[in-house]
């Protein structure tokens, strides 16, 4: 309710619920029609809607637009329709596609490090250069949960160890780059970055303080049983509260009981992902549970941590609970694609059923 007055709000709570049920309800549309669409399918899509990706990440960088307040190179305005859409949500998607392939398509062949740098590597790596400069922690996060999928895809340790050391390096050159050229936008958020880090190993005050301060103070005030729904005062000045610090309202008005139940929620649909890996028909569709399921729960994780003040402010979301269309969306393409997974692998199972009898 407090996004319908700050701003230029006008106090309408009802149309805001409206628009959420609307974008839940496309997405279970969303996930019915992908769901159906045999996953394999997404081997060859994945190399077509990579270089659009680029494309389009490239545009919000230069283009971007602003969400109150926030930086301006993560959003864009889509066409004709009062949408805004964060073109890295649907990068991450792609790109865990693409390196689900491509490590299935070289399981029995021996992998060569310099094929893999051209073939895996280096669309990896420009994928992320659009990405990092106006968002690190998804940057962090992709590229943690890429080199966890070359893990399962048994892509060679020793080669790992190289792309860790590259990807430091890289990091390295970016910051560096940001402090010959500190009046660059694209360099515009490395400051954040380091107060963010400064904040919360230290007892320097800023804004992060304010808003970690404030979900504190919502946790603290839910007690165990809640205030009950609806009823969180510091929805009103936590900034963020319908989706960065979503989880600290949450525990304001459900107590410590709803706190606990979302973690055991995620950590269920957690369980069902490495159920549907374990059995999944063919090591891409292994993969692909693995590297769109995963990222999923670990960003839950980390937005849960972060309202808890064990992790610096990030400005992850959590997943399919926080305000916003294109997230909840791009999560549904996911579920879908999983569900597809283990649609294939119940078919299979039926077949073989039938063959017994």
């Amino acid at each position: 309710s407090n996004l319908a007055y700050i701003g230029q709000g006008t106090g309408n709570t009802i149309s805001y619920l409206l628009k959420h049920l609307a974008h839940i309800f496309i997405g279970l549309i969303i996930i019915y029609w992908i769901h159906k669409v045999p996953f394999h399918y997404y081997r060859g899509l994945s190399l077509i809607a990579l270089p659009i990706v680029w494309i389009l990440l490239a545009y919000t960088l230069i283009k971007g637009t602003v969400i109150a307040g926030a930086n301006a190179s993560r959003w864009i305005q889509l066409p004709f329709i009062r949408i805004s859409f964060q073109t890295s949500t649907l990068a991450t998607l792609v790109l865990l596609i693409f390196v689900a392939r491509y490590l299935s398509k070289k399981r029995e062949e021996e992998i060569k490090f310099q094929e893999s740098l051209l073939e895996l590597w280096l669309p990896v790596f420009i994928t992320l250069a659009f990405i990092l400069p106006a968002n690190f922690s998804t940057t962090a996060l992709i590229f943690s949960m890429i080199l966890m999928l070359t893990f399962v895809g048994k892509y060679p340790i020793k080669y790992l160890a190289t792309i860790i050391g590259f990807g430091i390096a890289s990091l390295l050159l970016f910051i560096l780059l940001a402090k010959a050229f500190p009046d660059s936008h694209l360099f515009s958020r490395v400051d954040t970055w380091k107060s963010r880090i400064e904040n919360f190993s230290t007892d320097k005050p800023g804004e992060d303080d304010y808003q970690i301060e404030k979900a504190k103070i919502a946790i603290a005030s839910g007690g165990v049983y809640g205030l009950g729904p609806g009823k969180s005062v510091q929805k009103h000045f936590l900034p963020q509260s319908s989706s960065d610090f979503i989880y600290a309202i949450i525990v304001e008005e459900w107590g410590l009981i709803g706190g606990f139940g979302i973690l055991i929620l995620y950590l269920l649909l957690f369980f069902r992902f490495v159920i549907a890996a374990h059995k999944a028909p063919s090591l891409f569709g292994k993969l692909l549970v693995v590297g769109l399921g995963f990222p999923m729960i670990f960003q839950a994780m980390i937005n849960m941590a972060v309202a808890v003040e064990l992790l610096p402010v990030t400005g992850q979301t959590l997943p399919l609970i926080s305000s916003g269309g294109s997230s909840i969306w791009m999560s549904c393409i996911a579920l879908g694609i999983i569900i597809n997974v283990t649609k294939k692998e119940e078919e299979i199972a039926q077949e073989i059923s039938d063959k017994a009898k």
